[in-house]
């Protein structure tokens, strides 16, 4: 797929976009399809950043190291633009949600609104009958705002806002977004199992609970976990699976990729990005752009470095802020998919895509929060997990199954003189314990292997999940939406298109996209796609409102 080092870095681009990230492979793209020459350079010898699976434990069972469920993915304006559906196959899970107590109940929550419904009275009817209330409100906002917001430029806090306030839905989502989550959690649901669950679903779209606590929401995530229109699908064969679609969109449109390029700096001439120097002195030239899909600190400290930089600039990036926190991945082989002890009270919760194993009460889910915030490895073991060859057996040989368990941690957790190997082996003990404790099948006879991945090895591995964050920048209200990092910088002719940008970390394809159009737009070419437009998306949805 890579031609020789010499032969394609020996000329000059259009463009070079740094990093073959997923938000790379989708911007090189749509600007190679647009006719521009592109360069597509990644520092390791495969692409994809997190959209990464491999066969970690033992031949045939695949484990997606980092991305899992992508949200929405086969509706987004870039998987269609690119024609993607024709390579690359998502799978939408009739039960999104679940989550199993030790009182032997289940909770799961689905696509059918009737069917969750169901069974959230078996819990609390009133609690049943808020989630329709919502569940109504939130479909239309998720349709007319949410979803058209997420990839298209955001627009200025004052505009957007005077524009939404001309609606009842958009004043209600409005008020919504200016309150805390957590809050708004405990006030509308009375059953703390309800409560749980609904706070995992809030949480994974605000990047866990540290987020969730912020004192607003922007992004509007309360109101998006009431929706079951839209929701979190399994790419086919596993992640990577998406990232090797892209690649053969962008080399299908004449893109160029080149693979072990280690880049010494971004070339600065006469106030401009102008191309790119490699480690040893050699340089890449590009005529009109230069993009980076690296975080913020690699791009303009390392790459463009501090001098060259407004003092503005330089303020907003010494405040961008991460999470703080990583993640302590378990992935097993298994011959029996976990089954849950209480299938019994809903058969269902052993099909539900993601699972919350672990937090009983609201004072269990604080606890294991501030043991991290503190850098303690939590004394209550609660985490995500999820069955994957259940729903996709291309990801395990036949009869056999992977799944996998996410649990939040310290990136640098105290364990006292224990070595860090030793302590990662009892830990995943400690999970699994928790495993065997929901799920009795879960036990050493099921487990035919298991691989451990914390944020001291993928911090090594993809250097841009600094600190740990996965997502490459916290999900606060302080840098989403209008609060964003931003595309352009200070530099003409130097992106960002990278989870800096708005909408943030994890697979969404948003940046990229965005940051597609924007580049198209400055270099005075027209678009062979309809880029999305917030302002108009919003003056749709008042005109719906005013019709109605």
């Amino acid at each position: 797929m890579a031609k020789s080092p010499t032969k394609t870095l020996d000329k000059t681009y259009d463009g070079i976009i740094i990093g073959a990230g997923h938000h790379g492979l989708i911007l090189g793209s749509y600007l190679a399809k647009a006719g521009l020459d592109i360069l597509l350079v990644e520092r390791r010898l495969t692409y994809g950043g997190g959209l990464c699976t491999r066969e970690m434990t033992l031949p045939g069972f695949y484990h997606n190291l980092h991305s899992i469920n992508h949200f929405h993915i086969s509706e987004a304006p870039w998987f269609k633009d690119l024609e993607l559906g024709a390579t690359v196959n998502y799978i939408t899970p009739r039960y999104e949600f679940g989550q199993a107590h030790n009182d032997g109940t289940a909770l799961v929550l689905g696509r059918d609104l009737e069917e969750t419904l169901a069974n959230i009275a078996r819990f609390s009817k009133k609690d049943a009958q808020t989630f329709r209330e919502w569940n109504l409100k939130a479909e239309k906002i998720t349709r007319e705002i949410f979803l058209p917001e997420r990839f298209a430029e955001p627009l200025p806090q004052a505009e957007r806002e005077a524009l939404l306030r001309q609606t009842e839905l958009g004043r209600e989502f409005l008020a919504v977004a200016s309150r805390q989550p957590l809050d708004m959690v405990g006030e509308l649901f009375e059953n703390e199992h309800v409560r749980l669950l609904f706070l995992f679903k809030v949480s994974l779209f605000g990047t866990w609970l540290t987020d969730t606590l912020s004192k607003t929401s922007p992004m509007g995530s309360l109101i998006r976990a009431f929706d079951l229109e839209s929701g979190y699908q399994l790419c086919e064969g596993g992640s990577l699976n998406l990232a090797r679609g892209l690649m053969e969109s962008f080399i299908a449109n004449g893109g160029h990729f080149q693979p072990q390029v280690n880049i010494e700096k971004i070339v600065i001439e006469n106030g401009k990005a102008t191309g790119i120097e490699l480690v040893g002195g050699r340089t890449v030239r590009a005529r009109q752009f230069v993009a980076s899909t690296l975080d913020v600190h690699q791009t303009f400290e390392k790459l463009v470095g501090r001098a060259q930089l407004p003092a503005p600039f330089l303020k907003k990036l010494d405040g961008f802020q991460y999470t703080a926190w990583s993640l302590f991945g378990l992935h097993h082989a298994l011959n029996e998919s976990p089954q849950f002890a209480a299938a019994k009270f809903d058969p269902n919760i052993n099909r539900a895509m993601k699972w919350s194993l672990g937090a009983e009460t609201m004072e269990d889910l604080f606890a294991a929060h501030q043991d991290v915030q503190a850098g303690r490895v939590p004394k209550i073991v609660q985490f995500g997990s999820g069955p994957l060859s259940l729903l996709d057996p291309t990801q395990a040989p036949p009869g056999k199954h992977t799944t996998y368990s996410w649990h939040v941690m310290p990136l640098n957790p105290d364990i006292g003189s224990q070595s860090y190997d030793s302590w990662k082996e009892d830990f995943a003990d400690r999970i699994e314990d928790v495993w065997q404790r929901y799920c009795p099948n879960m036990s050493k006879g099921n487990i035919l292997g298991r691989y451990i991945y914390t944020g001291r090895e993928y911090t090594e591995e993809l250097v841009n999940m600094r600190g740990g964050d996965i997502f490459m920048g916290a999900f606060n209200a302080e840098q989403v939406m209008y609060n964003h990092f931003g595309y352009r910088s200070p530099i003409p002719n130097l992106y960002n298109a990278g989870s800096a940008g708005h909408p943030g970390g994890a697979i969404s394809g948003g940046a990229g996209y965005i940051a597609a159009g924007i580049i198209a737009e400055e270099l005075g070419l027209k678009p062979w796609w309809k880029p999305e437009n917030a302002r108009e998306a919003l003056e749709q949805h008042v005109k719906k409102a005013s019709a109605a």
